[in-house]
């Protein structure tokens, strides 16, 4: 049965709430932050800001996004994971629940998954023809990123790799927002971008925590299935310690500006969430706060992030 606040066909008869809401789009606004980033990256260094440039990048950034949240959903029904996750806490962890609630039919999703990644390619073609060839490399990358995270024959997280793949994605959004404004390739984004992509990519590795039970019984081997929750812990600790350690090494180098500095509040939520986790690895429900705060944990370090680079370079 479904849980209060889960899709049902009743409450999204109208089509096109349907198919907007399967994207969930609540948890693109990592990748509208990401973009924000690349922006102050290319503003920082000097580089005019096109404004048809830069709509077409959050356009391109946020379908590609809703993509791959899509074809997640599917392939984790294929897996038969989500069927299984009776310790789901939704909407963090447990897919959307289209699937398994008959909102919308396996076929459905598919199809609409991948048309979302296929709908990115002309923008991304006509801004590479605008002046940014580079950017089709990059492009080409993040979608990669996107779809190997879940897809066979890759299945990146299933393999216990998915947190590479989601720092590459992320790392991509940035700098493909940043090369469209630039025109060129640079460190700068790299730079400004890292830590937020590892912050991100924690996001989807405590969401494995609860998933932990029903991922091990499909035979699902994500990091934290293979590592165990006890020991997994410090995976999580490690991914927000080296966040913290690039952006002190960026700013040391004056790869960016001092006041990059304060993107280090944002680590007050990861050491929270890392708390609650340590006492509540094996425990979906008491681990449910630790979700909502590892995401606050990678937007506030983007928001900051763009703010102090855009602000002092």
């Amino acid at each position: 049965m479904p849980l209060p606040g889960e899709p049902t066909p009743a409450a999204l008869a109208d089509p096109v709430r349907r198919y907007g809401m399967a994207t969930r789009p609540a948890f693109l606004t990592v990748t509208f932050v990401g973009v924000l980033i690349g922006w102050a990256s290319a503003w920082s260094d000097g580089a005019p800001i096109s404004a048809l440039g830069a709509a077409l990048t959050m356009i391109f950034a946020l379908v590609a996004h809703a993509g791959a949240n899509v074809i997640n959903d599917d392939y984790d029904s294929v897996s038969g994971c989500d069927e299984a996750n009776h310790e789901r806490l939704f909407p963090f962890i447990g897919g959307s629940r289209f699937i398994q609630n008959g909102v919308l039919t396996p076929h459905q999703v598919k199809v609409f998954g991948y048309g979302l990644l296929l709908a990115v390619i002309p923008p991304g073609l006509w801004l590479a023809a605008a002046g940014a060839p580079g950017l089709l490399v990059i492009g080409a990358a993040g979608l990669f990123a996107g779809w190997a995270y879940s897809a066979p024959p890759l299945a990146l997280q299933a393999r216990g790799v998915g947190e590479f793949g989601i720092t590459l994605g992320w790392l991509t959004i940035v700098a493909g927002s940043d090369f469209v404004q630039r025109g060129a390739f640079s460190f700068r984004p790299v730079a400004a971008g890292l830590g937020f992509a590892l912050l991100v990519a924690n996001v989807l590795y405590i969401n494995q925590f609860p998933d932990l039970r029903a991922d091990a019984s499909v035979g699902k081997r994500t990091l934290v299935v293979r590592l165990g929750a006890a020991n997994a812990r410090w995976g999580y600790a490690a991914i927000g310690t080296l966040a913290c350690l690039w952006t002190l090494a960026m700013v040391s180098s004056g790869r960016l500006p001092a006041a990059s500095l304060a993107t280090l509040a944002a680590a007050l939520a990861t050491l929270a969430a890392t708390r609650i986790l340590w006492g509540a690895a094996d425990r979906p429900a008491a681990l449910a706060p630790a979700l909502p705060l590892t995401i606050v944990a990678a937007s506030a370090y983007g928001l900051l992030m763009a703010a102090t680079l855009a602000l002092f370079g």
